[in-house]
């Protein structure tokens, strides 16, 4: 098992219980910007720290996300005393389409399997131009095309 393969997997368990944690029934794109802002060590995560977006961040832009699309659809959470989501930690989530696209993406932006890194990971996160993530950061105030720049300029010269 490669270096990649080992961090692949370690982010996508991570993934799955973050996915759990939320009740979510998918991992998607979000649980695996979380995963890798919580995987210190990679570049992927430098890159993340070096934006600001640590785990709290993330969290606090997704939080942001979700109560501007409820607003959007007219509705206000400080309006209901809502309980906090429900962990199913009996069942492992399956992979959603923005997971699946985000690495799908990171994966086809290298020739060989063999050249994958973790800012490929991040990439393929990243690159996406619907939905929740892209959303979150520019809620967050984050310039989605900087950071990019940043990944491809530590895939570029590589450190991990």
């Amino acid at each position: 098992m490669s270096a990649f393969d080992k961090y692949l997997h370690t982010i996508i368990v991570h993934a799955g219980v973050e996915a759990q944690k939320e009740g979510s029934a998918t991992v998607e794109a979000q649980h695996l910007l979380l995963a890798i802002a919580a995987n210190s060590g990679s570049a992927a995560h430098r890159v993340l720290a070096g934006a600001g977006l640590d785990e709290r961040a993330i969290r606090d832009a997704l939080e942001r996300e979700f109560d501007h699309s409820l607003g959007a659809a007219g509705v206000s959470r400080a309006a209901f005393d809502l309980p906090p989501a429900t962990p199913d930690l009996t069942r492992d989530p399956d992979m959603g389409a923005s997971a699946k696209l985000a690495l799908e993406r990171g994966f086809a932006s290298v020739p060989r399997k063999r050249d994958l890194r973790s800012g490929h990971l991040l990439l393929g996160i990243l690159q996406a131009e619907v939905g929740t993530v892209p959303r979150a950061l520019a809620l967050a105030g984050i310039d989605r095309t900087a950071l990019l720049a940043e990944v491809h300029q530590t895939l570029t010269n590589p450190t991990d």
